[in-house]
């Protein structure tokens, strides 16, 4: 039925699959039949799921390492406090050790709230990178957006005297997930207060263009030095004049991760000393 030719490059083909080497381009389809080019497109698919398959893989195996490495330093810190607070409980006689006592048990909640929140994040990235969540935007008002991420940080704010003023007083849509999305914002302006000053002011407005409406949140904070601009949104990645504060560098990573899952995304403009803006860019069509 087939000649010796047409069944030589068919089993190179599958060679080729089973090998891992296989790539489309080494085929020429004018020089194939209907068959053989069925075989090629196939098998072209699979190696293509087949990629998919490996770089889910390695971003897996990579989460899983970060877990380990992140989840450390607080898990060490609840051990340390917790037999030191023990110690104390045993030996306690007077009111200056009850005080010692306090402060370690504050301590030990500070490390566990730590420890939840970065569990927390964690799953949300492993939940994203391997699409076990999906991201589904909808056209809805943007006002809708700035009103939740406020109220989520509110307190946060109210506690550093931070007053965060929303200028924006349109109608305008945008098409993007509010769940999610919320979380990117909450995440940029959960940055804004830690890092601005106390009494100090956050400015929320959106720009509407034609393709994006971007969502700008600026504050009069420490800014950014110009060559940790470009690291920013790495998984993890802190500063090192930010490495006393807290927090463990996720937030803008999975804000950046969030606006990509809905063809937007983000830029950041800022100078060391002059504050930040950090743009988010929501699409306005499907």
């Amino acid at each position: 039925m087939f000649g010796n030719k047409t069944l030589e490059r068919l089993g190179r083909m599958l060679d080729d699959a089973i090998a891992g080497t296989f790539q489309e381009g080494d085929y020429d389809e004018t020089k194939l039949s209907r068959l053989e080019s069925r075989w090629k497109q196939y098998l072209a698919a699979s190696a293509l799921s087949g990629e998919n398959l490996r770089r889910e893989k390695e971003n897996v195996k990579s989460l899983v390492s970060d877990i380990s490495h992140q989840t450390k330093t607080p898990m060490t810190n609840l051990k340390m406090y917790t037999a030191l607070l023990e110690e104390n409980l045993r030996a306690e006689t007077h009111m200056e050790s009850r005080g010692e006592s306090m402060e370690m048990l504050r301590e030990i909640l500070r490390q566990t709230e730590k420890m939840e929140f970065l569990i927390q994040s964690l799953t949300k990235i492993s939940r994203l990178e391997t699409n076990i969540v999906e991201v589904c935007p909808a056209f809805q008002e943007i006002s809708a957006l700035l009103a939740e991420a406020e109220a989520g940080i509110r307190q946060r704010a109210e506690n550093k005297e931070i007053r965060i003023r929303n200028i924006y007083t349109g109608n305008g849509s945008a098409c993007y997930d509010l769940k999610w999305t919320k979380e990117a914002l909450e995440n940029i302006l959960d940055n804004a207060v830690k890092y601005s000053p106390c009494g100090s002011e956050i400015l929320m407005s959106v720009t509407e263009y034609e393709m994006y409406a971007a969502v700008s949140v600026k504050d009069r904070g420490r800014g950014i030095r110009e060559e940790d601009v470009p690291k920013i949104f790495g998984r993890f990645y802190r500063a090192e004049d930010v490495q006393q504060e807290e927090g463990v560098g996720i937030g803008l990573y999975l804000a950046r991760e969030i606006l990509k899952k809905e063809n937007g995304y983000i830029k950041v403009k800022s100078a060391e000393g002059e504050g930040a803006e950090f743009i988010l860019y929501l699409p306005r069509n499907k």
